[in-house]
């Protein structure tokens, strides 16, 4: 299977709609957020060091995931909006995605935390090399530098 990760830039791809459809079926409403700030401008992954990515497979958005300025750390980004379609799972489309974000990410800090809800989804991060901050382990966070750039990130990059 091809897998495209796109920059989001200027607009929500309209597959948008489907994935926030699948998301609220399994009870999360992160991507419906997206959306609702997206739309008010409030969150459009434009400050130093933000990006918003998409995954393609074929024509079809199979997953999103981003990064933000993380406000509780100092030159800290964090992992936010992060879905992957429950088809899709289970591929290495959300390893990709999250890899190509990490990737960017090293450019710009050196930490990269996530929040990340539920204890499959903290299995994933810490499967990337992610471990808890605090105690309760609500969040999660990685060093880049231990990351080995050499990572493969395969995949074709295009923008919206």
């Amino acid at each position: 299977m091809s897998v495209d990760i796109r920059v989001i830039r200027d607009r929500l791809p309209r597959e948008i709609a489907d994935l926030e459809s699948e998301a609220r079926r399994e009870g999360h409403l992160h991507i419906a957020r997206l959306i609702d700030e997206w739309s008010a401008g409030d969150i459009r992954f434009e400050r130093g060091g933000e990006r918003l990515l998409g995954a393609y497979a074929g024509e079809a958005l199979a997953g999103v995931g981003g990064v933000t300025v993380e406000p509780a750390l100092s030159q800290a980004l964090r992992m936010r909006r992060f879905y992957v379609s429950p088809e899709m799972r289970g591929h290495g489309i959300g390893r990709l995605l999250a890899l190509a974000l990490l990737n960017h990410a090293r450019d710009f800090c050196s930490v990269v935390t996530v929040h990340p809800g539920n204890p499959g989804a903290a299995k994933f991060w810490e499967a990337l090399g992610f471990r808890p901050h605090a105690p309760d382990g609500d969040m999660l966070y990685v060093e880049i530098a231990r990351i080995p750039s050499g990572r493969d990130v395969s995949g074709s990059f295009f923008t919206f």
